[in-house]
Formats: C-alpha cells, structure tokens, sequence
C-alpha cells in the first residue's frame, strides 16, 4: 500500500468563511498515482474545520454559515472562554476537523455537486491542513 502525505497552508480572509480547497486535494490524488483508496483531509485546529457540501452553488455556504451563526452567535452572554472565540469552538466540534473520501479509478468519488471545504470560524488567520492518500 502507498501513503503520501502533504500539508496546506491557508490564509482565510473573514471571521467565519468556507474555502473550497477541492483541487488541492485532488491534486494530491493525482501526483499519487493511486487508482483505488481513499483521501483523509484533517484540519489540526480547535477553531476550523473540514467538510464536504454542495460546491455549485454559492448560495448553499453562505446558507451553512448563516444557520451556523444563528445556532451559535459568535458572541453571547453567558460563554466562559476569554479569547472570545467559544463560538468557534463548538462550530468546529459541529463540523468535525476531518473527512474521508474514496477514491475510485484514480479520482475522489465526490458527487456530482460535493466539494471539499476549509470551514474557518475565528479568522482571518494563517491556517494548515493535511491530505493523506492511501492506496493502491
């Protein structure tokens, strides 16, 4: 089996925002070589996130954003935490720091609309994240 590894780095420009960082992973995938496994995308921040969602239609990340900020305002009365940032911190564990696609004949098996997203909820900030492909 063949592992590679590779690391990001990305600034985000807003306080909340989602980056579609699906080329990047795919183009991992490719300078791999492997034809059938699977891709890990891991973001190591308390405060971001990786997902997958539509990525067609921009209307779709501004709606995530708007119900995420609803659900958890960035600022409330009551939050503890002194960065200000306890919002951030329950979005990430929402959304999740990771996700895992297969690859199938050499490509992420995505569908037809999905795409990968770099969900940043306590920018802007200069951030990282890591693609690992395994396979054959």
């Amino acid at each position: 089996m063949k592992i590679i590894t590779k690391d990001f780095h990305i600034s985000t420009r807003q306080h909340c925002e989602f980056v579609d960082i699906t080329g990047e992973v795919a183009s991992v995938v490719n300078k791999a070589g492997v034809k059938e496994g699977d891709a890990i995308v891991y973001c190591p921040h308390t405060t971001a996130g990786i997902t997958i969602n539509e990525n067609a239609d921009p209307s779709v990340v501004h709606d995530i954003l708007l119900t995420l900020e609803e659900l958890i305002p960035h600022l409330r009365p009551g939050y503890r935490h002194g960065e200000g940032n306890s919002d951030a911190h329950c979005k990430s564990s929402l959304v999740g720091c990771t996700q895992q696609i297969l690859i199938r004949d050499g490509q992420l098996a995505l569908g037809t609309w999905q795409g990968l997203y770099f969900c940043e909820f306590d920018g802007p900030r200069s951030r990282r994240f890591s693609v690992q492909v395994r396979g054959e």
